[in-house]
């Protein structure tokens, strides 16, 4: 499912991809150096990429309690817990 408040380049990221970008704008954001508007676009980005991380952090979840569970719907095993 694709988020509306997600920009499309963001949503074509993968979780990998995403949280490195995410990183380097903390990182950027805890500098404090540029322009106040460049670091607002930053921080809106960041908080896209925040979201998206989330997203596919649920994905993963809801995969991994779907294997748990056997053929006939009866878990094999604790459900994993991602969060």
């Amino acid at each position: 499912m694709i988020d509306p408040q997600i920009p499309a380049d963001i949503a074509r990221l993968g979780f990998e991809d995403a949280l490195k970008e995410l990183e380097e704008i903390v990182r950027a954001l805890e500098q404090g150096k540029g322009k106040l508007e460049d670091a607002i676009r930053s921080y809106e980005r960041g908080a896209a990429l925040k979201a998206h991380c989330e997203r596919k952090l649920a994905e993963a979840e809801a995969r991994i309690e779907k294997i748990a569970l056997g053929a006939d719907g009866v878990p094999r095993a604790e459900p994993a817990k991602l969060g």
